[in-house]
């Protein structure tokens, strides 16, 4: 999965300051226009409005972040979508053990209120329109949002933008959780309830499908799941008591969601038309939501970032364009906020021509072409309408199973929810290593020439200095000393106390942003009332189905063999070092190595490599394989390998398999890393084979 568009970001609500190709040439729009509320809409009411445009930014620091947030804007960009680092998403301060090697790579570190300042220095948050990509921290982050747009003179009640805040598909896909399903819904309930009173503009919660794809959802499961997560919440800000019963469809109007396209762009198209289809019968008929505007199924969309290949990475260019018609063509369910990744996602972080590229193909759709001048061009199909009503029954019965159970939480702690999606990813990875799934470039028409868009190697990706994180750690502590401590720990007490009761917990949230609180000091002060939580990892339960084959049954009797010549059964323990949570890889490597015969160490995500190390000395593993997606292989995996050295077990041989170009590839195996495998390593059981022969290189049977 690409480092930038894995964590992905979400819809938010279209502003009043969209432009229109007739009054206003792209070509002419300048940032003080989009953010300072100056374009009006299309005067021509036949055509349809363009969509908010987004690019998913964010890296190093709050002032680099900005300047490129900044550039964005004055190239057209109508929207902000924020990508926050991953110490910032679980909640850990850039001093953490937890956050080394982490800090500014797949997005922004933001610690505290200053910078939240930094980030948005000159652009006045009264007039934007900013989505951001935060879960389980959801309600810091917006307070930290709330108190800068305050500072600036901006009156909350116009803030527009959207919080993702879906944290049960982190338990299922992303793994940026912290505390346990109960605590976590909590938060989002109390959120949703605060924001419709004080910021009516915002979208509190961004249901988010998009990872549900990628970790192997069908469309049937796409859209079930996420409305059993609608679902969840909407029963919770109800029965809490804290909204009355005559501003619920506010509510539901606040309702985001935010989904996935892939190639399959006619299917991808029938699936939004079954979202927006559902989605007002179900407000409608379990909530009595009778105004039709409440109703509406508003959503945003990033493409597939999982489908784009390393192999032929200009291949990505024509996914990304055809993904993004699966969103814009239906005009009853076309997305209103589209952000798309840059081509070489799957190679590293794109730099900002990148994302300009992938911006110019929004614009060159919507400027140029006649897509928004016609009604619904898909209304009266027969052959849509078959397909939609096939998504429909499928999502409606899998809705009905989840909810027999008791509802999307219930679901996720059974473990059933996971996997089902483990299990439908290891069918779709067997489809494309049999070739029934054909993708270009990978498994077939795989002869290519010299790519000139990668001739400049190492650069034609963006690459963050080591030397950020350790600006990061200085600065946290410059901050902590230099403030109030007593008012920073009289707000930390009052959000502990609060936390131990029902009282909303936004205003003493709010209360902390301003006293200049850390990101880290706030999630630990929740840790210590609601506790933390591993999700069930879906491997166990999950299932391979056409799996059985002549390779499989080859690598099967050679895991066998090697294990009876050396006395033992072979183990393999499969760690994920660090805090990336994006766990399919990982999953599918357990399920693909015990269908060959390893028995299989998996303890889940956000492990140090101290405890890898001491797992795979206590299990007296013949083989570490680690997974890393977020970039910091170069800090974390060196530091297991060092680890076993130093605890005596030098001799099981570690591998790493993610998004690593050549160069670190090159450095890993120098640190004393066995094998290196990248996206363009697609054949798993080809993987297994390997991995047998590095434990036969190194314990050498007979």
């Amino acid at each position: 999965m690409p480092v930038t568009s894995s964590s992905c970001s979400h819809w938010s609500r279209f502003s009043e300051q969209a432009h229109a190709r007739r009054q206003l040439p792209a070509s002419t729009l300048r940032a003080t226009d989009v953010v300072g509320g100056a374009v009006p809409y299309p005067a021509d009411r036949e055509r349809d409005r363009p969509w908010v445009m987004r690019t998913y930014a964010g890296h190093s620091s709050a002032a680099a972040s900005n300047a490129l947030y900044r550039r964005n804007l004055a190239k057209g960009q109508t929207g902000l979508s924020v990508a926050f680092d991953l110490p910032t998403q679980t909640g850990y301060d850039p001093d953490d053990e937890l956050a080394k090697g982490e800090v500014g790579k797949v997005g922004v570190p933001v610690s505290h209120v200053g910078d939240m300042r930094q980030l948005f220095d000159q652009i006045p948050l009264g007039g934007a329109n900013t989505s951001m990509t935060i879960n389980a921290t959801a309600m810091w982050l917006l307070a930290l949002y709330v108190t800068v747009a305050e500072e600036q003179g901006a009156d909350p009640a116009a803030l527009a933008g959207t919080t993702q805040n879906d944290i049960i598909k982190e338990y299922l896909s992303r793994g940026t959780y912290v505390f346990p399903p109960g605590p976590s819904l909590r938060l989002i309930t109390d959120m949703v309830a605060w924001t419709v009173s004080n910021v009516p503009k915002w979208n509190p919660i961004n249901i988010c499908s998009y990872h549900l794809q990628e970790v192997g959802a069908t469309p049937a499961q796409e859209v079930a799941y996420a409305m059993c997560t609608a679902i969840a919440v909407l029963d919770s800000v109800r029965d809490s008591g804290q909204v009355p019963q005559e501003k619920f469809g506010d509510v539901v109007a606040r309702i985001s969601f935010f989904v996935n396209a892939g190639v399959r762009f006619v299917e991808e198209m029938c699936k939004m038309r079954a979202f927006a289809q559902l989605w007002d019968e179900i407000t409608r008929e379990r909530y009595g939501v009778e105004n039709p505007k409440h109703r509406r199924f508003r959503y945003g969309v990033q493409v597939n970032s999982l489908g784009l290949t390393e192999a032929q990475p200009e291949n990505n260019v024509q996914r990304i364009v055809l993904e993004m018609l699966a969103v814009s063509l239906s005009r009853n369910a076309r997305a209103r906020a589209i952000q798309l990744p840059a081509w070489n996602e799957a190679l590293g972080l794109p730099r900002p021509w990148d994302q300009q590229w992938a911006l110019r193909m929004q614009q060159v759709l919507a400027f140029e072409t006649d897509l928004l001048e016609y009604d619904d061009i898909f209304d009266g199909s027969p052959v849509i309408e078959a397909k939609v009503n096939e998504i429909l029954a499928g999502a409606r019965e899998e809705i009905d199973r989840v909810q027999a159970m008791g509802g999307a939480v219930a679901a996720v702690e059974s473990g059933y929810m996971k996997s089902q999606l483990v299990s439908s990813l290891a069918d779709r990875r067997r489809r494309v290593e049999s070739g029934e799934e054909v993708v270009v470039g990978v498994n077939r028409f795989d002869t290519t020439e010299p790519s000139p868009l990668q001739a400049e190697g190492a650069n034609a990706i963006e690459t963050i200095d080591p030397i950020v994180e350790m600006h990061a750690v200085e600065a946290i502590r410059e901050w902590r000393a230099h403030r109030d401590g007593a008012a920073v720990e009289a707000s930390l007490e009052a959000l502990r106390e609060a936390a131990k009761t029902d009282r909303n917990l936004v205003e003493v949230t709010l209360a902390c942003a301003r006293a200049g609180v850390t990101t880290g000091e706030w999630s630990q002060a929740l840790r210590e009332t609601f506790g933390e939580y591993r999700a069930p990892t879906g491997v166990s339960g999950a299932s391979a189905s056409g799996e059985a084959g002549s390779e499989i049954a080859r690598v099967r009797d050679r895991v066998r063999a090697t294990g009876e010549e050396l006395g033992e059964r072979l183990r393999m323990l499969v760690g994920k070092p660090g805090l990336d949570g994006h766990s399919n890889g990982a999953e599918q490597v357990a399920v693909r190595a015990r269908d060959v015969g390893f028995e299989v160490v998996y303890q889940g995500i956000r492990l140090t490599p101290a405890q890898i190390v001491a797992a795979a000395v206590q299990e007296d593993v013949h083989v570490v394989g680690l997974s890393i997606l977020s970039g910091s292989h170069l800090e974390v995996v060196p530091a297991v390998v060092e680890g076993l050295r130093a605890a005596g077990a030098g001799d099981i041989p570690v591998i790493v398999g993610g998004i690593i170009p050549p160069d670190d590839a090159a450095k890993l195996r120098e640190r004393g890393v066995a094998r290196v495998f990248t996206p363009k390593d697609y054949e798993l059981t080809e993987i297994m084979d390997e991995i047998v022969t590095v434990i036969r290189e190194v314990r050498s049977p007979a």
